[in-house]
Formats: C-alpha cells, sequence, structure tokens
C-alpha cells in the first residue's frame, strides 16, 4: 500500500477536494495538520522546498505538490506511476 500523506489545514477547499479525490480513487492517507502544530508546518516548509500553501501532498516520500498538481498527475496516469512504485 502506498504511503500518502497531505499537510492541511482545518478550512482548506483545496486540501478538501485533495481528500476527496483520493478517496475517489480507494486511497487511504495520512493527514499532518499544519495549522494545530507550528513544528508540522515546519517540517512540510522543509519537506516541500519551501511550498507554503496547503495541501502538500507526499506519496511515498515524493513531493507531490497541491491540488494542482495531484489532479493533473491523475489525469495524465503519474498518480498511478507514483502509487505503484510503493509494490
Amino acid at each position: 500500500m502506498p504511503k500518502i500523506e497531505v499537510y492541511s489545514t482545518a478550512v482548506c477547499p483545496y486540501c478538501v477536494a485533495a481528500k476527496n479525490l483520493l478517496k475517489a480513487r480507494g486511497l487511504e492517507w495520512t493527514e499532518v495538520r499544519v495549522d494545530a502544530d507550528p513544528a508540522q508546518r515546519e517540517a512540510m516548509l522543509a519537506r516541500s522546498g519551501g511550498a507554503r500553501t496547503v495541501p502538500q501532498i507526499f506519496i511515498n516520500d515524493r513531493h507531490v505538490g497541491g491540488f494542482d498538481q495531484l489532479a493533473a498527475a491523475d489525469r495524465n496516469g503519474q498518480l498511478k506511476q507514483l502509487l505503484e512504485s510503493a509494490a
């Protein structure tokens, strides 16, 4: 099973959209709330190369980006490849 992490905040429509896309694909993820824990925000910044917006999504420790990048990867088949790289 692929390791999916979603850095998010409580009131973020793009975070909700990303989680809905993952759910629609039958995937499970770990949500990391950066609004509730400043240390997690720092971890997100370090892992994402300084990206400050949420969501920031990682699949098998590879930075995918935000919702727009996740949706584009889903459309062009890259998401499937990322998920299969865990197997």
